[in-house]
């Protein structure tokens, strides 16, 4: 597990762990900057947010943050050196992966002393944060279709209904010229009937072209679903063309909005709330301010018994035996070794990608030296606890507490994953600002530090940055987050709800040959 409670601010720099051989700049340095807390002055202009040797490290040896290895010393760096990219290696090393020898039980608070926060009840029990009506489009090809329902309900329209948050459209770029069988159509499915099912949809349209690889009734019979009730499908060869399918789709919804409009919010427990774990947009304070907070917000929702569930399995890769020796079972742990090793073994093999060495140009000028540093910080959303399930894409989320699933590192088909598995709701840390919204579902956005908090405060919704500025503890943090958690999820909209974003990112995986 990575030792998160020994951090010591002295100066303008940040240890985070009394083995390391790098500290942290919290302001800028300058040349010649003085820290006696460390014994050294600086030979370097380091941004904060960056790495400087707190001590002579010679060439070969471990780059160590939170006790960590995160790269190798490329050449010999004296102390008081800028430490990054241009003098760090990335190389592969040994992990112990040490199955469950860390798991621990996490108490649960009896049911009477859970938090509770304002939810729509379904009829088979599930619990949803909003209440849309969404529209599924099995291809591309019937897109546009989609969105010209969608926009047959504007603002003025839905001012009927109240209690519906509103109508949105879901397209995307898949459903032909791929594998008629197999995992990517497999997992195009599990996308699509998850949101099909998502307790934030009172009603959903599920509409196809007719001639194309997913099938209507192929996508009906994998998933289960079946037309009627809150479910409608149309096929626009069958149904008359682009118009009849248009007005078709907007009679359909029409008929849908009334009994919508019906749902009322009730108090229920936030074992409820599944999670969805998001980062982007990455800086070198992700893993001492926003990721650390989130995953210890986390570990009081698990105790509460509700859902966390981490993702971007790129970017756990190099601490992944931090997880898998929290892991509940062995079984677990080598689950998500399997997922690590497909990624490097058949998935991603001499490819330009991040789980292969180089992060983001903007993770780069935001601190982070490589893959190893980028997921040091990403593995921290999700806290401390036992580590219960690993999941494959949009697989359903049944196990509660702390969850793993299978994703890509990039946010849109991350989240899609996530929200097709059951999340209620998305937290996303960010150090650079990621302008992101994931409709039906609310995104909250928390800043790692507070200048960027100042800057982009409409996107917004928790500075994290007080943490460096001395204004709140871990404790305090977390027990804010969590609250803000609780209300979000009660109606409170987000600040990505306000600006209206969300209604293109949904980005199901392609993860196979196009032709």
């Amino acid at each position: 597990m990575i030792e998160l409670g020994e951090k010591k601010i002295t100066g303008p720099v940040i240890r985070l762990h009394p083995a390391d051989n790098v500290v942290v700049a919290r302001i800028d340095v300058g040349i010649g900057t003085e820290v006696p807390s460390e014994g050294f002055t600086s030979r370097s202009q380091v941004v904060a947010g960056h790495k400087i040797a707190a001590r002579a490290i010679a060439a070969g040896e471990p780059i160590l943050k939170y006790n960590v290895c995160i790269g190798f010393a490329a050449t010999d760096i004296a102390a008081g050196t800028y430490v990054h990219s241009h003098n760090v290696s990335f190389r592969e090393f040994d992990r112990d992966y040490a199955h469950g020898r860390e798991y621990r039980p996490t108490p649960l608070l009896p049911e009477a002393e859970q938090a509770r926060f304002q939810g729509y009840v379904r009829a088979d029990g599930a619990v949803g944060t909003r209440n849309y009506i969404g529209i599924l489009s099995t291809v591309n090809c019937s897109a546009t279709v989609v969105h010209k329902v969608a926009e047959a309900f504007t603002p003025e329209v839905m001012k009927a209904y109240p209690n519906v948050d509103g109508v949105v459209a879901l397209s995307h770029g898949l459903g032909c010229g791929m594998e008629m069988s197999g995992e990517p159509m497999e997992l195009l499915r599990r996308t699509l009937g998850g949101y099909a099912r998502h307790p934030n949809f009172a009603g959903v349209l599920i509409i196809g072209l007719g001639c194309e690889r997913n099938q209507l009734g192929g996508l009906m019979a994998q998933e289960g679903l079946a037309a009627g009730g809150r479910i409608h499908t149309f096929v626009m060869q069958e149904t008359g063309g682009t118009r009849k399918t248009i007005e078709a789709a907007v009679a359909a919804v029409k008929e849908l909005l009334p009994a919508a409009d019906l749902a009322r919010r009730q108090s229920v427990s936030a074992s409820h709330l599944k999670v969805g774990l998001q980062c982007g947009g990455s800086d070198g304070f992700s893993s001492i301010t926003a990721n650390p907070a989130l995953g210890a917000a986390i570990d009081l929702l698990v105790r509460h018994g509700g859902t966390g569930i981490l993702s971007e399995t790129p970017e756990i890769y190099g601490v992944e035996h931090t997880l898998t020796r929290r892991a509940v079972s062995r079984e677990v742990g080598e689950k998500l070794v399997q997922r690590i090793r497909w990624w490097k073994e058949e998935y991603s093999p001499g490819r330009d990608v991040q789980i292969n060495g180089a992060v983001s140009p903007g993770n780069q000028m935001g601190g982070l030296a490589n893959i190893f540093e980028k997921s040091l910080g990403s593995s921290m959303k999700g806290g401390t606890t036992g580590l219960m399930a690993v999941y494959r894409y949009a697989e359903p989320v049944r196990q509660p507490g702390f969850v793993f699933m299978d994703t890509p590192g990039f946010d849109p088909v991350s989240a899609t994953g996530q929200i097709a598995g059951g999340a209620n709701l998305i937290c996303f840390t960010t150090g650079r600002g990621s302008m992101f919204g994931a409709k039906p579902v609310p995104s909250i956005k928390l800043a790692t530090n507070t200048p960027m908090y100042k800057r982009l405060t409409e996107d917004m919704d928790y500075n994290c940055g007080v943490l460096l500025d001395g204004a709140a503890t871990m404790p305090e943090v977390a027990q804010q987050l969590f609250e803000l958690m609780l209300r979000v999820a009660s109606g409170e909209p987000s600040k990505s709800e306000l600006l209206g974003l969300g209604d293109h990112e949904f980005v199901p995986w392609n993860i196979g040959v196009v032709s």
